[in-house]
């Protein structure tokens, strides 16, 4: 209630008179009629403003579901076998690996190219390779699959699925940027900053919760502490630092 009423109130308490009372009663009946809709105003406008989500967070969130996880490796015709670049393609795509949910990596090979017998020498390169780098030889599957030109070379695909932080798509624009008179963020703002993020992760289940800690190594942490203690302060650090111990 505003002071404007309460003094009005007051005038009319104190007043002598049963005149003065009857006078007051119509300017208090205002006033409390003008504080109360300023209340209801107030009550609905923030209801209004705070259901409008402006936090990039939550127009592009980051979710954890699983994603294809694929590469094309170009074989020539005349090849014979794996050759040392895609060797080390395929190594920095297994980097990415998860050995122990030990998903299934497929290997398909082109079939009616005309680098067919190129590639499925070089697939069971792959496939070599790949067990050597730590993926179980019953979790590699050999496929095949048909070349949409016979006269060109395919390449082989190799490709697993696994758990990934990602966003949604980048490049909405649905309003002109122009128009702010609400003060809001445009739609694409924050997509590119969480797909970034989503990128970085290198373990996904970070996003859910910390990890537990691992045992405390109370000899290795008592050896740290000992070095430390027997080196000390280097006179070379006594002479460039500004503090004084």
């Amino acid at each position: 209630m505003s002071k404007s009423a309460l003094k009005v109130m007051t005038i009319a308490a104190t007043g002598s008179g049963r005149g003065r009372i009857r006078r007051s009663a119509p300017i208090l009946a205002v006033a409390l009629a003008a504080s109360l809709t300023g209340c209801a105003n107030f009550h609905r406008d923030s209801i209004t403003v705070g259901a409008i989500p402006d936090d990039y967070r939550t127009n592009h969130p980051i979710v954890i579901a699983e994603k294809n996880q694929k590469i094309d490796l170009p074989v020539g015709a005349g090849d014979r076998g794996m050759t040392g670049a895609q060797r080390d393609t395929l190594l920095g795509f297994l980097d990415g690996y998860d050995k122990s949910a030990a998903p299934s990596l497929t290997i398909a090979i082109p079939r009616g190219a005309a680098n067919e017998v190129a590639a499925l020498v070089a697939g069971r390169d792959f496939a070599r390779l790949a067990v050597a780098a730590g993926v179980r030889r019953d979790r590699i599957v050999m496929t095949s699959y048909q070349s949409a030109v016979p006269e060109a070379s395919a390449p082989v695909r190799v490709a697993f699925v696994a758990v990934r932080a990602q966003s949604d798509r980048c490049g909405r624009w649905p309003e002109d940027l122009l128009q702010t008179s609400e003060n809001r963020h445009y739609a694409d703002f924050g997509c590119s900053y969480q797909n970034n993020l989503a990128a970085q992760m290198a373990n996904p289940n970070d996003l859910l919760g910390p990890r537990k800690q691992a045992d405390i190594d109370a000899e290795n942490r008592g050896a740290v502490i000992d070095l430390y203690r027997a080196r000390g302060i280097s006179n070379e650090f006594l002479g460039n630092s500004e503090v004084t111990y």
